[in-house]
């Protein structure tokens, strides 16, 4: 049985790897990753399209110079683009994210078993913990990456709003507020980061424990080690 620091230490980590694979579903379920302005000018008036979306869905309404809402739906995210590059981008985010989540939930099992037990194998141990949480925090923040890329560089905003409303003109401008599904990410890099550090100061309390133990026989006249 894994001693009383051991188990509380492992559980503190395994808590926050919990916490990690619940936020990286509500990322993934919620669909506030993204609000956007996005303007553009017909023959006689210009008109805006406000869309609020996530990686599966999201809603579109389209305003009139004065304000006035013409019509206003829901759209499939993946239905309404053209552009082949800004859909593999988002089918490259999703697929990061999941693997994110197999990391967490790999990171779980890890601390879990720690937490009740004393693995044989080294790579079960403090080892496997640091490389799960490790992945999975570069996998959220490549996907943190990723999302504006596809913003900026391949228009998703102006692709979703023309899929909406196939009739707009000229595009004039846009602005973008990201959301709380977005930012949430930075929550789960900071909870792989707090897992990482919760065991790296089990790890090292060990170590120098295990030093100090050897440290009394080092020290030893050669006499007494010889008796």
């Amino acid at each position: 049985m894994p001693s009383r620091k051991k188990s509380t230490m492992f559980a503190s980590a395994f808590l926050t790897c919990v916490c990690s694979f619940v936020v990286i579903c509500v990322v993934l379920a919620t669909q506030h990753w993204m609000t956007s302005q996005v303007h553009f000018s017909g023959t006689n008036s210009s008109s805006t399209v406000s869309l609020t979306y996530g990686l599966f869905s999201g809603t579109c309404e389209l305003l009139v110079d004065a304000g006035l809402q013409l019509s206003e739906s829901t759209f499939q995210v993946a239905d309404n683009l053209r552009s082949t590059g800004a859909k593999a981008m988002i089918t490259a985010i999703i697929v990061i994210l999941v693997l994110s989540l197999l990391s967490s939930l790999l990171s779980c099992g890890f601390t879990c078993t720690n937490a009740v037990s004393n693995p044989y194998q080294t790579f079960l141990g403090p080892i496997g913990v640091y490389t799960w949480n490790s992945l999975c925090g570069l996998l959220t923040l490549l996907a943190m990456i990723l999302f504006p890329v596809n913003i900026e560089e391949n228009n998703l905003s102006i692709e979703l709003s023309r899929g909406c409303f196939p009739s707009l003109q000229r595009h004039l401008s846009s602005a973008h507020t990201y959301g709380y599904s977005y930012w949430l990410m930075l929550l789960i890099i900071f909870q792989n980061i707090a897992s990482i550090i919760i065991i790296y100061f089990y790890d090292h309390a060990r170590y120098s424990k295990k030093k100090e133990q050897e440290r009394p026989i080092e020290n030893a006249p050669k006499d007494v080690i010889l008796f």
